[in-house]
């Protein structure tokens, strides 16, 4: 007996996945290389603007407070469409889930597709799975260490790669290049490189699985997606159990149609046994399925041991039924309902885009003091309006109050009413709004108004809704 306490920690154990051909590892390869092209080519794609205005199709321009993306800008008053982006994202990853299971940590997440690349170099330096068993449990010589440095050398290009290309969205590419190159970049691109870099080695080389279980909060928010009517992958133990070697014997009849080779086992990223049952550890990639089928068609059992299926269907297949059509699992009230959802907030950010105007303002009145009496008792509101000029070119614009009302505007450090804007900018612009001595709204307290902009050139026109604040009489 010892009075030491338990120790909660485990260490790591290394997996060593082997390698698996199949229609799913396939599948894996091409959304990798769609997924990782995009990733790294996007921020080289030209668009043009116009003078003055950035040529990058896709640019998150923080000095100047803009996403570019393709024909579309967004300023920085229209976050509202970067937060229904992240809600259609999130919606999307709720009907994926619970239509397909972890569909999204198996084929597109970064830390999946990043992972799968450092095991395919991996492999391609230390060899298949057994190889690299054999060099993980050997004594350092030099061999290892040749290979282990050349490894992580890869990996090191792959993670430096990765993070250059994320500064790239923050600035013109070509431009950041070549400082880079050249040594004059500014220190926070290097900086977030080096972190990119840090992190993209560490979590693609060496912890892999573990930011799956430990560090990502998905796998414990997915049960809440997931029904029995989710298609995701399992094993058929009604089918495949008891397992055992197939020898010809009396008893090789009584067995179901699972060898017991562990082949799902080893081609597992995960390191686990999908014949256990659901668990958290899966990430639905389909790689058991594709090492499954394989050794089905070599002892000339039926393909599907382990599918992707709905746990709905066992009844029925263990009686031997067909199971229901997929997309009777796939349109039920659930993911109907997030669908309805997720495309409303598209529809309507869709009619807020095109809408939206090519000019704008806003209008804030100055509230110490909310009014100014002057020498001949007229009554004086001061406002600070920002106008904004969306357009690829200097446009004069000019500021007016509805026809309706009996006050006068005039525009600080301007003789009239017109203010030019420079291309793609705002402007802070002082205005004074006057109520002379009987004016109705000089003796009220409050008097509402529309301030009204107009781009001279084109006619566009939009407006603010404010108030006037007058001198209440005793």
């Amino acid at each position: 007996m010892t009075d030491q306490p338990a120790s909660l920690y485990a260490a790591r154990v290394p997996i060593f996945p082997k390698r698996v051909s199949g229609t799913f590892r396939r599948l894996k390869w091409g959304i990798m290389l769609v997924t990782l092209g995009i990733y790294y080519l996007t921020p080289w794609i030209r668009w043009d603007r116009g003078p003055n205005l950035p040529d990058q199709a896709v640019l998150v321009d923080i000095a100047h407070s803009r996403f570019y993306f393709f024909w579309i800008e967004i300023w920085p008053h229209e976050f509202y469409f970067v937060a229904g982006l992240l809600i259609m994202a999130g919606l999307g990853l709720f009907l994926f889930t619970s239509a397909l299971g972890r569909v999204w940590c198996g084929y597109t997440c970064p830390q999946t597709v990043w992972t799968d690349l450092f095991i395919l170099v991996e492999r391609w330096i230390e060899g298949d799975r057994n190889a690299r068993i054999r060099l993980h449990n050997a004594a350092w010589d030099l061999r290892k260490a040749r290979l282990r440095l050349f490894k992580w050398a890869v990996w090191l290009l792959i993670a430096m790669a990765t993070g250059g290309a994320w500064v790239f969205y923050f600035t013109d590419a070509p431009t950041l290049a070549r400082d880079l190159l050249t040594a004059s970049a500014d220190p926070i691109a290097y900086t977030t490189i080096a972190i990119l870099t840090a992190t993209t080695f560490v979590f693609g080389g060496f912890m892999r699985e573990q930011v799956c279980i430990y560090m990502c909060p998905w796998p414990r928010i997915q049960a809440a997606m997931m029904d029995p009517d989710t298609i995701t992958v399992a094993y058929r133990d009604w089918r495949g159990e008891p397992r055992g070697k197939h020898r010809k014997s009396a008893q090789s009849d009584q067995l179901g149609d699972c060898i017991d080779c562990n082949a799902c086992v080893a081609v597992c990223p995960m390191g686990i046994d999908i014949r256990d049952g659901q668990q958290m550890e899966c990430i639905t990639c389909a790689l058991c399925i594709d090492a499954c089928d394989d050794i089905m068609a070599k002892v000339g059992k039926p393909r599907g041991l382990i599918d992707y299926l709905a746990l709905s269907d066992e009844p029925a297949e263990r009686a031997g039924q067909p199971p229901r059509p997929v997309w009777q699992h796939i349109y039920r009230l659930r993911t109907i309902a997030y669908t309805a959802l997720w495309g409303a907030i598209g529809v309507g950010m869709l009619y807020a885009l095109f809408i939206r105007s090519d000019i704008d303002l806003t209008v804030a009145p100055l509230r110490n003091p909310t009014f100014v009496v002057q020498s001949d008792g007229s009554v004086r509101n001061i406002y600070d309006v920002r106008l904004r000029n969306k357009l690829g070119e200097a446009r004069v614009f000019r500021l007016s109050l509805g026809a309706e009302t009996d006050l006068d505007i005039a525009v600080e450090g301007s003789p009239a009413q017109d203010i030019e804007i420079d291309a793609d900018s705002t402007r802070l612009q002082r205005i004074y709004i006057t109520a002379e001595p009987g004016a109705p709204a000089a003796s009220q307290d409050v008097t509402e108004l529309r301030l009204w902009v107009e781009d001279l050139a084109s006619g566009a026109r939009a407006s603010r809704a404010t108030t006037f604040n007058g001198r209440v009489q005793p």
